[in-house]
């Protein structure tokens, strides 16, 4: 096991983390256990680690485990969903924790991030996937071509994030991206790009408002069925 010593970096301190808010066993259930770890893993680590900034501390909770973790309920059962740009795993942990019956792929590029990823995986037992690598290349694409969905929360701007997220979906599959204030702005902006990486629907949602102060932000594209030009139609994966 990494994960060694129990430093504290800020106000918030290991246990203050192991009571969390009251809509967080609303959303993780009987895994509320395995969202506590990962909250602690991330107080004692993550800044460490350049994971989160120092004053990030004190809002894990509401600002990563749970504004991540409310998106689950965009996502369909038994979906593969490909976390791009997971970083500290944000979103992917969280969902993985959540919604167990998902199939989670943690997409990272930068190694120190990717131990992180498989470190903290390791100690929380879960069952996710960690492929390093970005998700503009070939051989990411020909890995993992075909998913039901990706998220990616602080990633790039979404025409960007569509040119890279939107190869690695089928059609009638979603992308699923965590914005700020900023985001019908840039749905506005960046249609012409979105359609023309594929995206076919493009949706300005909320997720999370019976749990969060804030519920989290977030823009939903749907891929079309870009080799015959036309909508894919929201389609279930079969059961592999």
């Amino acid at each position: 096991m990494c994960f060694t010593g129990n430093k504290r970096t800020g106000m918030t301190s290991v246990t203050d983390l192991a009571n969390p808010p009251e809509g967080a066993e609303r959303v993780f259930g009987d895994r509320l256990p395995l969202a506590i770890r990962f909250a602690q893993l991330l107080a004692e680590h993550g800044v460490v680690r350049g994971l989160i900034g120092p004053r990030e501390v004190d809002r894990i909770w509401d600002r990563h485990v749970l504004n991540s973790a409310v998106v689950s309920e965009l996502l369909p059962e038994g979906w593969r969903v490909i976390d791009v740009g997971s970083g500290a795993g944000l979103p992917g942990i969280p969902l993985a924790i959540a919604r167990p019956d998902l199939e989670v792929v943690l997409l990272e590029p930068m190694a120190r991030r990717v131990a992180w990823l498989q470190d903290a995986a390791r100690e929380l037992d879960l069952p996710v996937s960690i492929v390093r690598g970005r998700a503009e290349e070939a051989a990411v694409r020909d890995r993992l071509a075909g998913s039901d969905a990706t998220t990616a929360r602080a990633v790039a701007p979404l025409a960007r994030l569509a040119e890279w997220s939107l190869p690695l979906v089928r059609p009638g599959g979603l992308m699923v991206a965590l914005k700020g204030a900023s985001a019908a702005e840039e749905i506005t902006r960046d249609a012409v790009a979105v359609r023309k990486a594929g995206g076919v629907r493009c949706e300005l949602v909320s997720c999370g408002a019976e749990v969060l102060d804030v519920p989290t932000t977030v823009v939903v594209v749907e891929r079309g069925d870009v080799a015959r030009g036309r909508d894919g139609g929201r389609r279930r994966r079969k059961d592999r």
